[in-house]
């Protein structure tokens, strides 16, 4: 091999590699060169109808309340999911993608702990094997992009959102 010239390294543009062929005329950016009177291609009309059709084969004729995304990476969690009738800013559904169950962590449905009026902790009660075992038992759901907490599993197997952003569906 020989080693390159410097002079031929200096003609060469970033981010091209010695050996790749250069078309001078993919490194045009003066505003003389671009031809406007050709319609770009940036937009395609039909795409819509296509994506509509897409979801709805996804759904397979399913309405849904909302599509959920995630809150940090804006990532699709949820394609077919009903809203929480009291609780709106929840969503419940069977049906996920890109998520992930940690099966490591259990989390408790029960009471939390009281403060009392002086914001001190009030006595916390008996901690036997049964208390513990009352309450319903889930899992922490996370987005599989950002590992972003997104909500909870339960024992039914229906996925809880309460930390995503719903958009029309």
């Amino acid at each position: 091999m020989e080693p390159e010239k410097p002079e031929a390294a200096a003609k060469q543009p970033m981010g091209v590699e010695a050996g790749d062929p250069v078309d001078p005329r993919e490194l045009v950016s003066s505003d003389d060169e671009i031809d406007y009177s050709v319609e770009p291609e940036f937009y395609d009309p039909d795409l819509d109808d296509v994506d509509e059709r897409w979801i709805n084969r996804q759904r397979k004729g399913r309405t849904s309340d909302a599509v959920l995304s995630c809150p940090a990476c804006f990532t699709t969690l949820c394609l077919d999911c009903q809203r929480h009738e009291k609780y709106v800013n929840q969503y419940r559904a069977m049906f996920v993608r890109n998520c992930k169950v940690r099966t490591d962590q259990i989390l408790r449905e029960g009471k939390s702990k009281r403060k009392n009026r002086k914001g001190k902790a009030a006595d916390p009660p008996a901690t036997t094997p049964e208390a513990e075992s009352k309450g319903r038992a889930y899992h922490p759901v996370c987005c599989e992009v950002c590992s972003t907490e997104v909500g909870v599993f339960d024992e039914d197997e229906v996925y809880h959102f309460f930390n995503v952003i719903p958009s029309n569906s």
